[in-house]
């Protein structure tokens, strides 16, 4: 019987091992990659946008409106069937009858109370109580709704410092399907190797902004780092949860939000305000406030020169890190971030320059 050479043995040994580790390394990677948000279909554009006057900012939504989610099910410690409910809406409607009869004032104050918020306030309440397409929603909603910006590409030229000179470009993507939303920033830079940084944001979408409900953080060859926001609380990184502030947004999120804001005039942009956004960030939730520094004129390469408002963040209090970004938004151009400037710390800093916008 001839026996195998110990060196043959050996290297099939190897073999082997490696061979599973291959197969760990290549699960992992996979299971790693994996997304926890369903990516809507990519949108075909048709046109390119162009500067033009700005139409007159017409306030939709009183600035003190800010969309809080309801709970999107039923109340779970309540299984019995619905005849329960409906009796005891019946109860507490008893009372206030009885009080028109007995004071002839309060009668339309009631009512107006009972009634004036439906058209404004069913919005939110509808888009975070159950998912829902914009056709099944009244005609005022459906309108509301069509006051967002169609489908929207941003393509940014990318400059700037990381230890040494690196140039790049990115995407802000935004998508709306009915009443849900996602947006999508891919900062791809060149310095060795191509590293790209992609920020996704999903929600609903009301008449009085934007509802986050997932974002995602996600680095080439690095950690998929996720944020979840419920109806009550931000679920981090780590798990732990937090209150979840009215009106809060995220990272990518922020810059359909504000832009929104100034066309509907819930934000004024003029030299002189100041703008305040809750961010959900993996790490934490933070209140930011923004200062409108400056009105600069900016030469866009397809675009000449466009009016635009700084905005620069002051420190958070207790800060997350080091990195800051400022934004200048322009009338002229939907009100859309024309150019981002992410700086980190003392060593590295991102200029985000349009190049062109389109939309469908």
């Amino acid at each position: 019987m001839v026996r195998p050479p110990k060196l043959a043995l050996a290297l099939l040994a190897v073999l082997v091992a490696l061979g599973h580790f291959a197969s760990l390394e290549w699960l992992a990677r996979q299971a790693d990659a994996l997304s926890g948000l369903t990516l809507m279909t990519p949108t075909m554009y048709t046109r390119m946008l162009q500067p033009a006057a700005p139409p007159p900012v017409v306030a939709t939504v009183a600035p003190a409106a800010v969309p809080r989610p309801r709970a999107r099910a039923a109340p779970r410690p309540k299984p019995p069937a619905s005849s329960a409910k409906e009796r005891a809406p019946k109860k507490e409607e008893e009372p206030p009858i009885e009080k028109v009869e007995q004071q002839p004032e309060p009668p339309p104050q009631e009512e107006v109370v009972a009634q004036a918020p439906e058209p404004a306030a069913s919005q939110p309440v509808a888009a975070a109580s159950a998912p829902a397409a914009a056709a099944s929603a009244p005609p005022s909603d459906v309108a509301a709704l069509d006051q967002w910006p169609a489908d929207t590409r941003l393509t940014y030229d990318v400059k700037g410092e990381y230890r040494n000179p690196v140039s790049g470009t990115a995407h802000v993507q935004w998508q709306r399907d009915g009443n849900r939303y996602q947006v999508r920033l891919d900062v791809t830079i060149r310095i060795v190797v191509p590293i790209t940084q992609t920020l996704t944001s999903q929600g609903e979408v009301t008449a009085a902004g934007l509802i986050p409900r997932a974002y995602e953080e996600m680095r080439t060859g690095g950690k998929r780092r996720v944020t979840q926001l419920g109806d009550e609380v931000v679920v981090l990184e780590k798990g732990t949860t937090v209150p979840r502030p009215p009106g809060v947004q995220d990272t990518a999120s922020q810059f359909v939000e504000l832009a929104q804001r100034f066309a509907t005039g819930r934000d004024v942009l003029a030299v002189g305000r100041t703008v305040k956004v809750w961010l959900a960030r993996p790490g934490g939730v933070d209140e930011w406030t923004y200062d409108v520094t400056e009105r600069q004129v900016l030469s866009l390469p397809l675009m000449g020169d466009v009016e635009t408002f700084h905005l620069k963040p002051r420190v958070p209090l207790n800060p997350r890190g080091n990195i800051t970004a400022e934004m200048w938004f322009a009338p002229s151009l939907q009100y859309l971030p024309v150019k981002i400037k992410v700086i980190m710390g003392n060593e590295a800093w991102l200029d985000l320059v349009v190049d062109r916008i389109e939309q469908r």
